[in-house]
């Protein structure tokens, strides 16, 4: 089970089927917040849909094939992070990851990804890392630029969001570049 205490107030804990009320009304709170860019919290209506979610996160984890940990802000559950797919074979991840409304602006998401690609890259083995994020979403865009991550180009009409087609900008980090970096100690 993955636990990792960040600083004082900040630490990060595998998802488990105990947060599932705590998630279901964070995410219900940040429902306006949310709903811009994550069309999934339309599907969320109930603890019910948190606890499935939770059973498919635990499923994949026990199948190799992902990580999905809770950002603990105070003691509380503040937002996720995600490895969507772990390829063991290429060494490579994709991450995706959500805030509450409450907890923006604070940077602990930039924090808490750090973390995790620490973890990524040192524990893991991996060698890429991936984050994709719509072309108009600058606050999830920030995470990948503050941390060094090069832009690798735009997957043009990638997801389809309320009826629209929206670009993905593509962002990666090898390995190599962030051991150059000093990121991992």
């Amino acid at each position: 089970m993955f636990e990792q205490k960040i600083d004082e107030e900040l630490s990060l804990k595998m998802i488990d089927h105990r947060d599932a009320e705590e998630l279901f009304r964070l995410s219900d709170r940040s429902r306006e917040h949310i709903k811009t860019w994550l069309p999934w919290i339309h599907f969320t209506k109930e603890v019910e849909d948190t606890r499935n979610y939770i059973k498919m996160c635990l499923r994949r984890y026990a199948e190799n094939n992902g990580l999905t940990v809770c950002i603990l802000y105070q003691g509380n559950i503040a937002g996720v992070v995600d490895f969507h797919e772990i390829d063991e074979k290429n060494k490579f991840t994709s991450i995706g990851y959500w805030m509450g409304a409450d907890y923006k602006g604070k940077g602990l998401l930039t924090r808490s990804c750090r973390v995790l690609f620490d973890y990524a890259f040192k524990t893991l083995g991996m060698n890429r890392i991936e984050i994709r994020a719509a072309s108009q979403n600058t606050k999830s865009r920030g995470v990948p630029e503050r941390l060094g991550f090069k832009q690798e180009g735009v997957i043009r009409q990638a997801a389809r969001l309320y009826d629209e087609y929206t670009d993905h900008v593509v962002y990666g980090m090898l390995k190599e570049e962030w051991l150059k970096k000093g990121e991992i100690t």
